[in-house]
Order: structure tokens, then sequence, then C-alpha cells
């Protein structure tokens, strides 16, 4: 806004000088021009302008640093409910519990529900508020890994699915019934050490996710070989439910690791897709 030259008289032996005054806000960018600096109007006609553009400019800052907390827990929120889904998940995978396998089967919808309520926040903040740097590092970031955590969601009903289609029998073999204990194990320690790290950053933790799932890795090479082994007697049905359940495990550990890597990015700065380990 251009202010207008003043109408009283100036003073003589005072010469008229411009100032402008830049005001930084997402949605405004205001030009203050006054003529005559001696004059006591003009001085307190700025400092009015400037203060109040400064009230503003804090309080626009104060609601985007809110919003991006709450994304961050939001992201915190989703992966605890992974972590109590995929501990449900394979329990009533281990022990044919139908009912349990049913509330992760319902529960599901609820991360789903918080995935989406998370995106909408990330996209109206990049459409109203336009982070730069560090910022728009974290936004873009939690976009993507919002949506591994809803894999990994989908992946424990998945597994919930299996036991509830099997019921009473289980769903895997005798042979392979320690095979999938441990990949539960690890599936488990995966998520609970993603929440940790949301929560705290830690990159050792970080580690320790990329560790577990390199024993994912070795426990589902294990089961393609057990199964096209010549002595494998199974029938097709069951050949075909070990090996989805295989690639259930697995693919919830590549997500973990998934969002492990996205963390790492936004502590360090540096963008290593294709590698297991931080460095």
């Amino acid at each position: 806004m251009l202010l207008p030259a003043p109408s009283w008289p100036i003073r003589r032996n005072t010469v008229p000088v411009q100032l402008t005054f830049m005001f930084r806000c997402p949605d405004v960018h205001q030009r203050l021009e006054v003529y005559g600096v001696g004059l006591p109007k003009g001085e307190i006609e700025i400092r009015r302008c400037a203060k109040g553009f400064q009230r503003k400019d804090a309080s626009v800052r104060k609601v985007f640093q809110e919003e991006l907390t709450q994304v961050g827990e939001d992201l915190i929120e989703i992966s605890q409910l992974v972590t109590e889904a995929i501990k449900k998940a394979t329990t009533s995978f281990d022990g044919a519990d139908v009912d349990l396998a049913q509330d992760v089967i319902a529960a599901d919808a609820r991360i789903d529900f918080l995935q989406n309520s998370l995106d909408e926040r990330a996209i109206d903040i990049l459409a109203l508020q336009g982070p730069v740097a560090s910022d728009l590092r974290m936004i873009v970031g939690s976009l993507r890994m919002s949506a591994s955590l809803e894999r990994m969601g989908d992946l424990a009903r998945h597994i919930a699915q299996l036991a509830r289609l099997r019921f009473p029998a289980t769903v895997i073999p005798v042979q392979l019934a320690a095979t999938f204990h441990s990949f539960a194990e690890q599936d488990i320690i995966i998520a609970t050490k993603l929440t940790e790290l949301l929560e705290t950053r830690d990159l050792e933790v970080a580690r320790d996710i990329f560790k577990a799932n390199s024993v994912v890795n070795d426990l589902h090479l294990s089961v393609f070989k057990a199964i096209a082994h010549s002595d494998w007697k199974e029938a097709p049905a069951t050949t075909v439910d070990v090996a989805l359940a295989s690639r259930y495990f697995e693919r919830f550990a590549d997500h973990g690791v998934s969002v492990a890597q996205k963390v790492t990015y936004l502590v360090t700065g540096d963008w290593q897709p294709n590698t297991s380990q931080p460095v």
C-alpha cells in the first residue's frame, strides 16, 4: 500500500526522503513509501504498520509450526496402530484365533482414515504455507511415510485374513512353524522400533530396523527354498498360503525400512534409497 504524500507543508531545510519497507508474509507483500520522514505523523504510521505485519507474520509462523508438529504426531499414532495390528495379526496367525483376526481386519479402517487425514493436512500445508528446505522435506517425506505405514497396516490385515480363512486349522505346516514364529518376532521388532524412531529420530534405532530386515530377508529366502525342494509334499493350497504369508511378512519389513530411510534422510539430508544401512 502506498501512503499518500502528506498534505501539510514540509518544513524548510527538510529534504524529502523515500524509505521502502518490505514485509514478508505468505500472502502479502506491502510496500510503504513515506516522504518527509521528519514529520511526526509519518513516523507514527510507519511504526504502526510495521508492528501489525510483524504480529501477523509471527502468528502465521506459529500456526505453521503447530501444523508441522501435528503431522509428526499423526505419523506416530499411525505407527502405534500398525504395531498393535501386527502383534494381533501374528498371534491370530500362530494360534488360529479367528476373533483376534477379525479385530485386526476391522481396525485397519482406522489406519486408512488417519493416513487420509494426514495426507490432506500435508497437502494443505504445501498449498497454503509454501514450505522450503527442511520443512518441505518434512512434508513431502511425511506423505510418503504415511503411505508406507498404511501399507504395513494392510499387510497385517492380510496376515489376519489368512488366519481367518483357514480357521480352525493353522495356515502353516508344522515344519515351517518355527520359521514363521521368527518372522513374527522380527516384524514386531521393526514396527516397535519404527515408532521409537519417529519419536526420537535416533539413527541407532534405524540401524536396528535394517538389521531386523536382513533377518527377515533370510527367512523369506529359506521359505522359498523349502517349498521348492523335492521333499515338499504339502497340498497346492497350503503351498500358496505359505508363499503368500512369507511375502506378507517380508513386505511388511520392507515398508518399515522405507520409513526408516526417509527419517534418516530428514535427519542427515543424505538420500540413499538403494542402501540397507544408513551412512
